[in-house]
């Protein structure tokens, strides 16, 4: 698979492979050899297909998920060395620490600490290759995290920072606190969810842009920062299939007309070209799937060998908002 040099050095398969289902219940059901077994063919795949990148985050099947991915490295000698890993932390759950405690995010430093602690635990390394902030947290401190990711750098256990779900505001005012440069924002982004794309566009009907995200491509392709793109495929429904029709209406079935034509002519799957049509954007976004079927797993990768043109990324992107540009 071809990979991409970040600015920070890390050289990255186009396609990462996002790890939140290898714990297989979310819920606080023990680990199952089936569970493992599973898993483990999975990360197989995504190995063989060339993926040398692997996100995770605490919150993941409450743990279980970088449980099993710690026991998969173990039982292959070696392979630390030859992949990254990511980790994400700040989401914690409900009952987290008091039963009465709702869904909140915590950005504290202590918090941070905690949780990177568990992670490395969990996983049986010594360092992450990258820690991002989850989904952000409206009582941060921007100080509190500068403090956190000091105190993660000096003891080599994370080697490189950066957010997920962060707007450039958000961004702007982490970037001003902390030290260390923010490598990395992972974004929402499919053809059913277009909302950063259709807000670079003035003038035109476009759908609602995330608050306060308007500018977020720009930010960071200004500022050398790399994207990811977490649910490429938007849970499936790009393919316009029974439930994409339920969720998303009209425009889904128009998009996987589209989708099965241009697949068609190509002689390549719906999902491979949905993928393409992420990795062709001129920002070099790593979409991050997370298909525990190994022969989808592979077929998918394919994306990274496809090249769309503009006038076919065009008519996907137009299919996929249900409206016309103008």
């Amino acid at each position: 698979m071809k990979s991409w040099n970040w600015k920070c050095g890390i050289a990255v398969s186009r396609v990462a492979y996002g790890c939140g289902d290898l714990g297989a219940n979310w819920d606080p059901t023990p680990i199952l050899e089936e569970h493992y077994q599973r898993a483990a063919k999975a990360l197989e795949a995504a190995l063989e297909a060339g993926i040398n990148f692997f996100d995770h985050a605490d919150i993941y099947t409450y743990g279980k998920s970088e449980t099993i991915f710690g026991r998969f490295l173990a039982d292959h000698p070696g392979l630390r060395e030859r992949i990254t890993l990511q980790s994400k932390c700040g989401i914690r759950a409900a009952g987290d620490s008091d039963p009465s405690a709702p869904v909140r995010m915590d950005f504290s430093r202590q918090h941070i600490l905690t949780t990177v602690e568990g992670s490395l635990r969990r996983l049986g390394v010594e360092r992450l290759d990258v820690l991002l902030l989850h989904r952000p947290d409206l009582l941060m401190e921007p100080q509190e995290v500068a403090e956190a990711f000091d105190a993660l750098s000096s003891r080599g256990q994370v080697r490189f920072f950066g957010l997920s779900n962060h707007t450039p505001a958000q961004t702007a005012l982490l970037r001003d606190t902390v030290r260390q440069p923010l490598i990395v924002n992972q974004i929402e982004l499919s053809l059913l969810a277009t909302g950063l794309l259709d807000g670079q566009i003035p003038g035109t009907k476009i759908a609602p842009v995330p608050p306060g995200a308007a500018g977020t491509l720009e930010d960071a392709r200004l500022h050398g920062m790399a994207l990811q793109a977490w649910s490429p495929l938007a849970r499936g429904h790009v393919l316009g299939d029974d439930r994409a029709r339920e969720v998303h209406g009209p425009r889904a079935v128009a998009l996987g007309k589209v989708l099965r034509e241009i697949a068609s002519t190509r002689g390549v799957s719906r999902e491979a070209l949905a993928l393409a049509w992420v990795l062709r954007h001129p920002a070099g976004i790593q979409p991050i799937i997370g298909s525990m079927n190994p022969e989808r797993i592979k077929d998918i990768c394919g994306a990274a060998e496809i090249e769309l043109s503009r006038e076919e990324w065009y008519r996907l992107y137009v299919a996929g908002r249900g409206e016309n540009m103008g």
